[in-house]
């Protein structure tokens, strides 16, 4: 993976290492309540952790993203019920500004009555601090480590 050089043109979007550190918690902690609300089948606390433009794309199908809080609800809302534990891990958050930040985490997923299927891959995230206080997707796109 390679990192992007931060853009500086416009320092005073750029926090200081407290604020940093308060986005980077955020911005993981944003991570964990997904993965969370994912395994309880809450589709509406899924869909409102989406800008109202947001999309979002399952690790076994990146290339067809949902796209919408509205379409996002519906697509988790009508998928077949199952067991699932997401795992995140390895999280490092890029600040962008005070508002804007990217992550790329690790997911384990563990499926089934046993857990007996398990998926390794990648979640690329892009995040948008809104107006009402609160870390949204803008963009969240999974993919499969160990594609077949």
């Amino acid at each position: 993976m390679t990192r992007e050089v931060q853009d500086i043109s416009n320092a005073s979007e750029i926090p200081g290492a407290a604020g940093s550190l308060a986005i980077e918690q955020a911005v993981v902690r944003q991570i964990h309540r997904f993965a969370q609300a994912n395994d309880a089948h809450d589709h509406d606390a899924l869909a409102a952790m989406f800008t109202q433009d947001g999309t979002f794309a399952r690790p076994t199908a990146p290339g067809a993203p949902v796209c919408g809080r509205e379409a996002i609800r519906a697509f988790f809302r009508d998928r077949p019920a199952r067991r699932t534990r997401h795992v995140m891990a390895n999280t490092v958050v890029d600040v962008l500004g005070v508002s804007r930040a990217r992550a790329r985490s690790y997911v384990v997923l563990y499926s089934g009555e046993r857990g007996e299927t398990v998926l390794v891959g990648d979640f690329d995230d892009e995040l948008h601090l809104e107006p009402d206080g609160v870390w949204r997707f803008v963009s969240r796109r999974g993919s499969l480590a160990f594609a077949e």
